[in-house]
């Protein structure tokens, strides 16, 4: 529950507000995407651009994020986040061809990203450390009722207005938000701090953009594989170079002593690649509902339905299961789980009953949200106070990261697959969407190995902490 004072109240409906924008945007696009590419005479397989973009801006700018707000202020950030949130959205819905349409949700992403960490930061430092956990569970529930309503709100959208509704609902919101927050939001920043590392910041974020590019040219982008082999070449390189540059600078941006705690290096690598695989889910079912099954965007909305509610209904029974078999045993066994759901997507067909398809999507959404905050909380569970921000800003870069080279991957997974079947029917279709699902959920199966690494005595603590992210 919130906090009982009228200020910290009125603090945590607007964190909320911010957060909710931020996920259902995240999610709304997915069902709304064959209705985007016919508009902008794009192929519907082709589009993964637009859900890449954002997600890859978000991953890029959640670094300073919290070096931005202690030198300039949280709220002049957040309302500058907002701002800048709102324009990207008019901006998307003005868009006339798939170039403007990801630029613009570059511009979107770039105010995505600063909202969720600038507001958390807002909270931590002001809202007492007793009811910390209370307030964070509070701004949570928006970030589960974001992906609960997007999928459907889009498709309904579309169905009955234009796609470009799904970006101009952010407008009301976003004046009211910029409203709210000139009068609720408080000024905080830093008397010191350290000088912003951007050597090191310009390496990590050309690094990613270099990678996710170069997986997206595989199928988006047209580019040959001279051209995929030279960004990824570089984008591995400049990584490497952080870390380099890291272990010499006195402040780096990630401390690479952060590494050296098992559970969150483990857990890293474990979200980056269990999402690498599952994150993809969102993009890829409503684009097989709707292409290669013919149901309505707002049919399509309404099948996603059953993921979101059974992964509400699963968070009661984490802390209970991870408390009875430890975190090793959970992860590693719910792991397989989510990778032979993912893959049993590939036994879809439209003559199949209803009921069937519903439950597929019910127990994948069970043991991903189950995966999710098994995921989370092990990354962090070890981290003291000095190093607890900069695990939680890894770990959010993690996980938008993993998104965004998700459905790169996924893509460029069913483009191939689409070379081999052909797109001249819908069965041809969907044989490719079959495809594709299977190695993705085999991708996720496989980083079940690196949960095998986890000490088999971690257990969930009693006051959990909350988890991070919308992706949770």
């Amino acid at each position: 529950m919130a906090p009982t004072e009228s200020p910290s109240k009125s603090l945590l409906w607007l964190v909320a507000v911010g957060f909710f924008m931020q996920t259902l945007d995240a999610t709304i696009i997915n069902t709304a995407l064959p209705a985007m590419a016919a508009s902008l005479g794009e192929s519907p397989l082709r589009m993964q651009s637009v859900v890449v973009a954002y997600a890859l801006t978000m991953a890029m700018l959640i670094p300073a994020s919290g070096w931005l707000a202690d030198r300039f202020g949280t709220r002049r950030v957040f309302f500058f986040a907002i701002v800048l949130f709102v324009a990207g959205s008019v901006l998307c819905a003005l868009s006339r061809s798939i170039g403007q349409l990801v630029a613009a949700r570059v511009i979107q992403g770039l105010g995505g990203a600063l909202l969720l960490p600038v507001g958390r930061l807002a909270l931590l430092r002001s809202v007492p450390r007793a009811e910390f956990l209370a307030a964070m569970s509070f701004v949570a529930i928006p970030g589960l009722v974001g992906p609960l309503l997007g999928p459907t709100l889009g498709g309904w959208l579309v169905q009955y207005a234009s796609w470009h509704w799904i970006f101009l609902i952010n407008v009301p919101v976003g004046l009211i938000g910029c409203f709210a927050t000139l009068r609720i939001m408080p000024d905080l920043r830093l008397a010191e701090q350290h000088r912003f590392d951007g050597v090191g910041y310009a390496l990590l974020a050309f690094g990613m953009v270099a990678v996710s590019l170069a997986i997206d040219g595989v199928s988006g982008l047209g580019l040959r594989q001279a051209g995929v082999l030279v960004l990824l070449v570089f984008g591995f390189a400049s990584i490497t170079a952080y870390w380099l540059h890291a272990v010499r600078r006195p402040f780096p941006l990630f401390e690479p002593a952060l590494f050296g705690i098992p559970t969150l290096s483990i857990g890293l690598l474990g979200n980056l690649f269990c999402r690498l695989g599952s994150g993809c889910m969102p993009f890829l079912v409503p684009l097989l509902l709707q292409v290669s099954m013919g149901y309505s965007p707002l049919h399509a909305g309404l099948m996603m339905l059953p993921i979101a509610l059974a992964g509400m209904s699963m968070k009661r029974f984490a802390t209970p299961l991870i408390q009875r078999n430890g975190y090793r045993k959970v992860l590693v066994v719910n792991t397989s789980l989510v990778g032979l759901t993912m893959a049993s997507f590939g036994l879809t067909t439209p003559e199949q009953p209803i009921a069937l398809h519903i439950g597929q999507l019910l127990v994948f959404g069970a043991v991903n949200s189950l995966q999710f905050t098994a995921m989370n909380t092990i990354t962090l569970k070890d981290l003291d106070g000095s190093m607890a921000s900069a695990g939680n800003s890894l770990l959010s870069m993690v996980q938008m990261l993993a998104m965004s080279l998700g459905v790169a991957v996924a893509s460029a997974v069913l483009a191939g697959y689409t070379g081999v079947f052909g797109n001249a029917t819908p069965l041809a279709t969907l044989h490719a969407f079959e495809a594709t699902f299977v190695t993705m959920g085999l991708v996720t199966l496989a980083s079940a190995l690196i949960f095998w690494n986890l000490p088999p005595e971690a257990r969930a603590v009693q006051a959990a902490q909350p988890e991070v992210s919308g992706q949770g």
